[in-house]
């Protein structure tokens, strides 16, 4: 492969995983940490042969025409592909990809700790302790919520649910799931019970989204679900924020119609909504679902093979659209 061919990342990432990339392609990089602005993005990926891009980043079909006819592919720096147009990168013969099973662990132990930050108030002890106010124990002060033997219950069997439930062993959580079918083996690896999604809210003590933001799953958490749900239940969300209704959530929180929920991603993104952060029962992180040193190199290594093998003329490793091979103009 020339050197010749150029790929643009829109955001810092990693440098150690764009080694390879860089033996073989001339490698530009957004050296600025933030978003780029429509304004600045179109230009950027202009005669590009490859664009890495961020989850925030929306490939539509303007920005594939902006990079065409020179780019083969559009890379996605995540594992969910919401932001990319599927058929608008068919018909233009571009490939599009995403990063799957790399970020599987670290987003599943964030929605642990999230679990456990919220049943434990860790957050709220933390922001007691700092202000001054620990004058010491007390038998009825800041009581949680026990996890052992609770049931937990998984909105998405996918990689990531199926890994929060394999660490729910530990213990020993009922696990119940819903799914767009059953998942055999992982009832027999697990012991979990495939149900409707009503059943699972009324029955779950925890409950944790793993699913992919479509026009299905929009909203799937709103004010009708959260009146299913015990009032001693804990809502996870580490998969899309418009999964939830979150001014149905803050409702559901202030008037304490669940005990509490842990958010990693929002429906508004970086927006927060109105009242979320004044609430005690809530913990809420900046997105932090694949953020370890490990996970985001290896990230950026899987982007860099999938941009390898389109530029060599294959078919990336992690392809969203295998069939735009045989659109290419």
């Amino acid at each position: 492969m020339s050197k010749l061919r150029t790929v643009y990342v829109t955001r810092p990432i990693p440098e150690s995983s764009l080694t390879r990339l860089r033996e073989s392609c001339d490698v530009e990089m957004n050296p600025e940490d933030r978003p780029l602005t429509r304004e600045e993005l179109l230009p950027a990926v202009r005669g590009r042969d490859a664009v890495l891009t961020m989850l925030h980043d929306t490939v539509n079909a303007e920005l594939l025409d902006a990079a065409l006819p020179t780019c083969r592919i559009f890379a996605n720096y995540a594992v969910g592909y919401n932001n990319m147009d599927i058929p608008a990168a068919t018909e233009r013969g571009v490939f599009l990809s995403n990063t799957p099973d790399v970020l599987t662990d670290a987003t599943a132990d964030m929605a642990w700790a999230l679990l456990f930050a919220v049943a434990r108030r860790v957050v709220e002890g933390d922001r007691y302790t700092r202000a001054g106010k620990f004058k010491g124990w007390a038998p009825l002060f800041m009581l949680g919520l026990d996890i052992i033997g609770k049931t937990l219950g998984i909105i998405g069997a996918g990689r990531i649910g199926q890994a929060v439930a394999h660490r729910a062993s530990g213990f020993h959580m009922k696990i119940i799931y819903t799914a767009q079918s059953r998942k055999v083996d992982f009832e027999g690896e697990t012991g979990a019970r495939f149900v409707d999604t009503d059943t699972l809210l009324r029955e779950s003590d925890f409950v944790t989204l793993h699913v992919p933001l479509t026009p299905r799953t929009h909203h799937l958490i709103g004010e009708r679900e959260f009146s299913l749900m015990k009032p001693s239940a804990v809502l996870i969300n580490t998969s899309r924020g418009p999964v939830i209704d979150e001014k149905a959530l803050v409702k559901a929180l202030r008037d304490r119609v669940i005990w509490g929920a842990g958010l990693d991603v929002y429906e508004r993104e970086p927006l927060v909504e109105q009242g979320l952060s004044g609430l005690d029962n809530v913990v809420l992180c900046p997105h932090l679902g694949s953020s370890t040193l490990e996970t985001r190199v290896k990230m950026g290594v899987l982007a860099s093979e999938n941009i390898l093998a389109a530029l060599s003329g294959g078919i990336p490793p992690t392809c969203l659209n295998p069939e735009a091979a045989g659109r290419r103009r």
